[in-house]
């Protein structure tokens, strides 16, 4: 199965830490963000990863390389400097992605999710009328409207105030078939296109209740950091011999 991790954005919320570095190089916990999406797709047994970048692209592939290091092989999807969005970055990339259902991951994001899980959604893509799958999380204080509204039945519908929403986690498996009719070099956003696919039944979903956090800011990627610093600190506690 390929997986993508997307690491195009600018990051300006937060500056100046990206002024000179791309966001998904930030540290928490010991290492950049995107390494522990890394590492821990390479445990699922995901090996073959494709990864976007514009600002300071190089730099993601300076410190990354062909991916040997982590046990995987990494291929690069190179945009302009100013990025084509989600959407538009995922077409741009469709060519090394394959014509099977893949797995994307925003590269600003921490989750204990499971990719494993992604396998199976996949199977799922390739033989039901859904073209794309989201990881859904319950509403963090900084976006507590959240985005969508998740049915009893599992597909995801567009928010109302009737509704009881819940937040995309940026975490999702999608059909090569969902990005037909998205031009691959011009910019474009992926939430409409998702909308537009919800009203026909095309978007299912998952409620995740584990840990995620949005590292969107330089205060919530000092609480990540604190808060694996402390996870590390626990478990080599629990390791010591007696």
């Amino acid at each position: 199965m390929q997986a993508m991790i997307l690491a195009a954005g600018r990051g300006e919320r937060m500056r100046p830490l990206t002024d000179t570095l791309p966001k998904p190089l930030l540290c928490a916990g010991g290492k950049p963000l995107i390494v522990w999406h890394i590492e821990r797709l390479a445990s699922a047994g995901i090996s073959n990863i494709v990864i976007n970048h514009a600002w300071l692209g190089h730099k993601i592939e300076e410190t990354l390389g062909n991916g040997h290091q982590f046990g995987v092989t990494i291929k690069y999807s190179a945009e302009s400097p100013k990025g084509l969005e989600t959407a538009g970055g995922i077409a741009n990339a469709l060519p090394l992605l394959g014509e099977q259902p893949f797995l994307v991951i925003n590269g600003d994001i921490w989750c204990d999710w499971n990719p494993t899980q992604a396998v199976t959604i996949a199977d799922h893509l390739q033989h039901a009328s859904t073209q794309a799958w989201l990881l859904m999380v319950d509403n963090p204080p900084h976006h507590p409207e959240g985005d969508f509204h998740l049915d009893r039945q599992g597909f995801l519908h567009n928010k109302t105030a009737e509704t009881i929403n819940h937040t995309f986690a940026g975490i999702g498996v999608y059909h090569p078939s969902f990005f037909r009719g998205v031009n691959p070099k011009q910019s474009q956003p992926l939430a409409p296109l998702l909308r537009l696919a919800m009203q026909s039944r095309l978007v299912a979903g998952s409620l995740h209740t584990g840990q995620w956090i949005d590292v969107g800011t330089p205060e919530r990627l000092t609480l990540l950091d604190q808060q694996l610093q402390y996870d590390s600190n626990a478990l080599a506690s629990s390791v010591q011999p007696r």
